[in-house]
């Protein structure tokens, strides 16, 4: 079985994809929708509905950018080795739980423990920029201790 930061990684890659396939799928349906609009005699509907499938259009290509600079930055990441301090790419096992430094893709159960795939730009991302293995930090309340990074 590949090392836990690798399928950490794979589960943030394979994420995106998806995101990136239904936000061209999105586009494709709003695109299909407004060339089937026909001109009638309340012209105002077609107008109407082209307009909001255009709107839909510009929505879900923004949104499949996004995804396509959050897989370009996880593409980078791939390559990074393990570093004494925290930074984008660390995978962080702390106390109160585990931070895996890339792209916000939300939460993985691996080997019956979780990990969450944040950003370093989040709140809790922030605060563990630039710390070192054994280091504390409060957060919302609650004390953490860095136990590993890699």
């Amino acid at each position: 079985m590949p090392p836990i930061k690798q399928q950490l990684h794979h589960l943030c890659l394979t994420y995106i994809t998806e995101r990136m396939a239904t936000s061209q799928q999105a586009i494709e349906a709003a695109q299909r929708s407004a060339n089937e609009e026909t001109k009638s005699s309340a012209g105002d509907k077609y107008e109407t509905g082209r307009a909001m499938a255009q709107l839909e259009i510009e929505k879900n290509t923004t949104q499949l950018a996004e995804a396509l600079r959050l897989k370009q930055k996880l593409e980078v990441l791939a390559e990074k080795n393990r570093t004494e301090t925290v930074q984008s790419g660390s995978l962080v096992m702390t106390d109160q739980g585990n931070y895996y430094l890339t792209i916000p893709a939300g939460q993985w159960v691996i080997n019956s423990k979780t990990y969450f795939a944040i950003s370093v730009d989040s709140p809790i991302g922030m605060k563990l920029l630039g710390l070192k293995e054994g280091s504390s930090f409060t957060f919302r309340t609650k004390n953490y201790q860095i136990t590993k990074i890699l």
